[in-house]
């Protein structure tokens, strides 16, 4: 049931295009009050799931250095060539395999490094879109498995941060989060959201974090039906695939541009990014 929906709009401050975060907190606060007036006390907890790949940085003292910066700005433009001239295309997709698109973390991390970014070097951590929305609800400083594996810059296959692959381009090791997995409990909601919403004191829950992720996990397909199924996900993107169990690392899948992200229950999706809907959003 849809309670509460309002605009995302991103915000143009001199030559940067940044998400609006804080009116989106305002909302997804108002969404919690309306929410309880609806379903008052039988609400058990809550999961937040966002699109992929944006981050904010966190300073040592837990502040938001700065508004997350939209990932069709143009600060990524032409980095993928300056990434593959210290990385080849091939190895950065066997470290992590996911799909080489330009709007990825990673290219908007690197082209911080190059830029020698006061952000950068002040940052105690770098947190996903939902994992900052957790962070804010719950005080708690998390990464989740499914939007991690967006970044171009995890390991899917061993469930960790490519630690090569960052070296390799000087990007800080030491701001990567910790991960959990789908599922996980990350913490309740701090004392004031509570006071603030009237929301009761339960806990903030890891569903796939990355919209997509949870989208195929609502698919009402039994895994054990023994049917041979796909997806189809329509949205700013639309996203084709199939589930699988471990991520798919070969010659061939990295020679025609497919790709890995992570899902729920251990499982994997097996895709290709389409053009969606975007230039109508435009």
């Amino acid at each position: 049931e849809e309670i509460h929906n309002f605009e995302n709009i991103p915000v143009l401050v001199n030559g940067t295009l940044y998400w609006d975060i804080l009116k989106l907190f305002h909302e997804l606060k108002v969404g919690l009050g309306k929410a309880v007036k609806v379903s008052g006390s039988s609400l058990n907890g809550i999961g937040i799931d966002t699109w992929g790949v944006d981050f904010g940085l966190i300073s040592q003292d837990g502040a938001l250095i700065s508004n997350p910066v939209h990932y069709r700005d143009k600060r990524a433009t032409g980095m993928m060539e300056k990434v593959f001239s210290k990385v080849p295309p091939k190895d950065v997709f066997f470290m992590t395999g996911a799909q080489t698109l330009e709007i990825n973390t990673l290219y908007h991390i690197y082209s911080m490094v190059l830029s020698k970014s006061p952000l950068l070097k002040i940052a105690d951590l770098m947190l996903h879109m939902p994992d900052l929305f957790n962070y804010f609800l719950t005080g708690e400083k998390i990464g989740e498995f499914t939007i991690a594996t967006t970044s171009q810059m995890y390991d899917q296959k061993n469930k960790v941060w490519a630690r090569e692959l960052l070296k390799r381009l000087d990007i800080p090791y030491e701001i990567m989060p910790e991960i959990v997995m789908p599922g996980t409990v990350i913490g309740n909601l701090l004392p004031e959201i509570c006071q603030e919403t009237g929301f009761p004191f339960i806990p903030v829950i890891a569903p796939a974090c990355h919209d997509t992720g949870s989208a195929v996990a609502g698919v009402p397909v039994k895994s054990d039906s023994g049917k041979t199924w796909a997806f189809i996900s329509s949205g700013t993107w639309s996203i084709m695939g199939v589930e699988v169990n471990e991520p798919i690392l070969s010659q061939k899948a990295y020679e025609k541009g497919y790709a890995n992200e992570g899902g729920v229950a251990g499982t994997y999706r097996f895709l290709k990014n389409i053009t969606g809907l975007w230039i109508i959003q435009e």
